[in-house]
């Protein structure tokens, strides 16, 4: 392994192929069966209600589950003792040994574990890999001129190899599960929910908190500390709540783990490097409240989150919260509850124990000064510093709360805030089948539904917490580094959009039928096919009636990108043909979703918004509580929103010139299209808010001015575009970007040493695939087809012998500053963009199948 963690060259050429291997023979020699995968311990399942559930725990859970469309696309982790060979069982004890080994240099996880079950499943299921990867000698010869086309022959080898491989991972209700985690703020959160609830040890059994306990310690850094993301530098919002994970769990303050027996440094490195900055006194806000449920933590120490916010008029209020992006919205409604309530758990001998532990010696915990505690924040966390004006008003509330709460009108108002927040809370949990819009939300979700009982005084109150335990495993992934919580409950539809358009672009649509079909099939299970109850306006929401979601029709909140992409996959599929692809969708349901899309278009800029119009102004920015998180206020028209919007009403055009809609897309798409060349940086590129970085961006700007109808000679915008695509172009042909790009908001070259930019210079397949689409849509092969040749050969290059690509950096962000995992990306954008440059460079036309023995 190389110093950035992805496999080394074999003699400078492809990447070395052991693990691929070792996958292989072990689906070999795996007991074989459609429905019975080689669980290896652990097994993935997949559109189950878990019902009939080996676990006794997992089918007490399940009781109280509900869904829309028979729980298609959740996703769960089972612990099976019976299950797995001896062979099996050294396979995934060595996938654990291998990341432990080089977890310092390579974070990510390699979903080892999701491949070893598939794998098993590939003769049964008809999804064999039979064409492997093309030698190096067929593209990257030294004889070879590197500037030349790569023969189609050879691309499409790569293409079969690389579908053969992922149409295996895809399972049989359509969708490609994989690992959402990254942030390491997640797992600590849900550990503190549950213990407060008092049912930790009832809704997560001793193998899933040693799983958990073995990805706290896999991802700790070096110095002691754990990182806002699991590729992070140490921040004291990642250690401290950590460290209370790890007690909780079980691990006590020698790091003694009481499964293993086996004694690690984890806890008390931890613990001193929260010790050296302050103690956790110096946590964010967010950390603060969640040791403030906990009880390790006082009330007084937090700026105030009044409920009574809640009870403000909305109509010209830009500051009421149900004018805030919906993610920060949700996840301060709870707050503002279980603040109001100032609710925290039992005091319990451990809880007492973490209040010595987590503060200093020479500053007691019942000596703190509470007060002046509020905006104490290490400066390893400080990547939104509060304006004065902010912290004016925390400290004017702090001191008239207080006042107010004394008088018989504040106590009645407190408790009105309350209840409306309460009900708003649980509007979410019905409406989402207790899923409830990301895992934040949902561990705070769980909390209020607890204190509702707690507090409830009819004998008839029925507590929701019951329904909530079961789907906090919608959220958990087990991988070889451990298990972990993800930042939602998966991103089932978004990723399956994304590669049944990518299969579509190879022009091998045809061989895999059986792939398309079932991914159709999933798209059509997961539309949205009605809007929430009531009065939408009553709870801040937004129609929803034919759009996509980012996951599951369970989970069901509707978003514009999101929406497009499962638009554009849909027609995609519809025009191979129902003998290829299935069933299309009805036209109906198709107008449905064009709707909501034109809906999302804010009239003001333009540009389209993530879940919702933008309600606010971007001022409001000023009283962003959240020290680690920028832009979480509003939400904000960003480019990758407004250009799938764009592509996917340009798409529904075509098919249907003559749609009643049809002067509707068409003056949407010239505000759009003005949006999107607003937005545009001097040096060319777009700023990508949702994965890393201008990279990205880019190529969603150019498809959104080429979806309007932009050419490189018409168009400056495109040809600035272009222009700074090439100038990032590495010398192998392929490009890298650092997450660094993210934060710092200008481009930071990927390189061997990830948190600091310095080192070696890393080209990136992920990143290289969207620059090789960006420049395909431009029509680069028209003028000077030699970066996009150096570009195929820079992917070819990395694909493994079984046709899987290597998992390297990680890809996602959100929020500027805190990075996430699109496993599924090393596998959808390398196909797509072979796909993509074979039709651009060859044209249309595919080369015979020729099949491997030696597959």
């Amino acid at each position: 392994w190389n110093e950035v963690g992805t496999p080394r060259s074999s003699g400078g050429a492809r990447v070395d192929r052991t693990r691929s291997r070792s996958r292989e023979s072990l689906g070999r020699s795996a007991q074989r069966g459609v429905r019975s995968r080689a669980r290896v311990m652990w097994r993935l399942r997949c559109s189950d209600s878990g019902r009939d559930s080996a676990s006794p725990m997992v089918r007490a859970l399940s009781k109280d589950l509900f869904s829309l469309n028979n729980h298609v696309g959740r996703h769960t982790w089972e612990f099976d003792a019976s299950a797995g060979t001896a062979a099996e069982k050294e396979a995934v004890e060595r996938a654990r040994a291998t990341f432990a080994k080089y977890r310092h240099t390579q974070q990510h996880s390699a979903d080892e574990l999701l491949r070893m079950q598939y794998d098993a499943m590939r003769e049964a299921r008809g999804r064999l890999i039979t064409v492997t990867p093309p030698p190096t000698s067929s593209y990257d010869a030294p004889s070879l001129d590197a500037r030349s086309a790569v023969p189609r022959a050879v691309v499409d080898r790569a293409m079969r190899a690389g579908i053969d491989f992922y149409q295996g991972l895809q399972d049989e209700d359509g969708h490609w599960a994989s690992d959402y985690g990254g942030p390491m703020f997640l797992v600590p959160g849900l550990v503190i929910s549950l213990y407060v609830v008092g049912e930790l040890e009832t809704t997560l059994d001793e193998h899933a908190r040693f799983e958990m306990r073995r990805y706290l310690r896999n991802h700790q850094n070096e110095d002691g500390g754990f990182g806002l993301h699991i590729e992070g530098h140490s921040t004291m919002f990642g250690t401290v709540l950590s460290y209370v994970a790890m007690r909780l769990l079980g691990v006590d303050e020698t790091g003694l783990d009481p499964t293993s027996g086996e004694t690690h440094d984890c806890v008390v490195n931890a613990r001193s490097w929260i010790v050296a900055r302050g103690g956790a006194a110096n946590v964010p806000s967010w950390g603060k409240f969640y040791l403030c449920v906990l009880g390790a933590y006082e009330w007084e120490g937090l700026n105030p989150i009044p409920p009574e916010a809640w009870l403000l008029p909305y109509t010209g209020n830009p500051l009421h919260p149900g004018r805030f992006w919906c993610h920060c919205r949700m996840v301060y409604l709870p707050m503002s509850y279980l603040y109001g309530k100032r609710a925290t758990g039992e005091i319990t001998p451990l809880v007492k124990k973490l209040r010595s532990e987590l503060f200093l010696d020479s500053a007691p915990y019942e000596t703190i000064d509470w007060d002046k505690t509020r905006n104490a924040c290490a400066k390893e966390d400080l990547y939104y510093p509060h304006p004065w004006l902010q912290d004016a008003l925390w400290w004017g509330l702090t001191k008239v709360e207080p006042l107010l709460l004394k008088t018989r009108i504040g106590k009645a108002l407190r408790g009105w805030a309350c209840r409306v927040a309460a009900r708003h809370a649980r509007y979410e949990d019905e409406n989402t089948r207790y899923v409830d819009i990301g895992p934040v939300n949902k561990a705070m979700n769980m909390l209020v539904a607890w204190h509702e009982a707690k507090e409830a005084t009819d004998s008839s109150f029925e507590s929701r917490l019951p329904k909530h335990l079961p789907r906090v495993h919608d959220y958990l992934w087990l991988a070889e580094d451990g298990m972990k919580m993800q930042g939602y409950n998966g991103s089932q539809l978004w990723d399956c959009a994304f590669a049944a358009q990518a299969v579509a672009a190879t022009g091998l649509a045809n061989e895999y039928k059986g792939c398309l079909r079932d991914a159709h099939r999933y798209v059509r299970d997961s539309q949205v096919r009605d809007d929430c109850p009531g009065n939408l306006k009553k709870w801040f929401r937004h129609i929803s009636k034919g759009a996509w979601p980012f996951s599951t029709r369970d989970h069901g909140w509707p978003i514009s990108d999101c929406s497009s992409e499962g638009l554009k996959a849909a027609l995609v599929l519809e025009s191979l043909g129902e003998k290829v692809a299935g069933k299309p969708l009805p036209v109906e349901r198709l107008r449905s979703c064009v709707n909501v899309i034109l809906s999302y278009q804010n009239p003001g800029s333009g540009g389209w918004a993530t879940y919702e119009n933008t309600r606010s102004f971007s001022w409001v920015e000023i009283i962003n509580p959240a020290e680690t998180f920028g832009d979480i206020m509003i939400d904000y028209p960003y480019v990758e929103c407004s250009s799938a919007s764009l592509q996917a009403l340009a798409s529904f055009a075509k098919r249907f010139p003559t749609d009643a809609r049809a002067g509707d897309i068409k003056r949407a798409s010239s505000k759009g299209r003005a949006f999107l060349k607003s937005i545009q940086r001097h040096d060319g590129s777009w700023y990508g808010s949702w994965a890393v970085c201008f990279t990205y961006g880019t190529w969603f700007g150019v498809k959104g001015l080429v979806a309007t109808g932009s050419t490189y000679e018409t168009c400056d915008a495109l040809r600035k575009a272009v222009a700074f695509v090439l100038s990032k172009q590495m010398p192998d042909g392929g490009w890298g970007e650092s997450y660094l790009s993210c934060q710092n908001k200008k481009y930071v070259q990927l390189t061997t040493d990830k948190r600091t930019g310095a080192g070696k210079p890393v080209d990136h397949i992920v990143n290289t695939a969207w620059a090789l689409l960006a420049l395909v849509a431009a029509g680069q092969a028209e003028r000077d087809p030699a970066p996009l040749h150096a570009a195929a050969r820079a992917l070819m290059r990395r694909q493994m012998e079984n046709g899987d690509f290597p998992q390297q950096t990680i890809m996602g962000v959100f929020n500027n500053n805190c990075m996430i995992t699109y496993a599924n990306y090393r596998n959808i954008f390398p196909i797509w963009a072979l796909g993509e440059y074979a039709n651009a460079v060859h044209g249309p036309g595919i080369t015979p199948r020729v099949e491997d023995a030696a597959a």
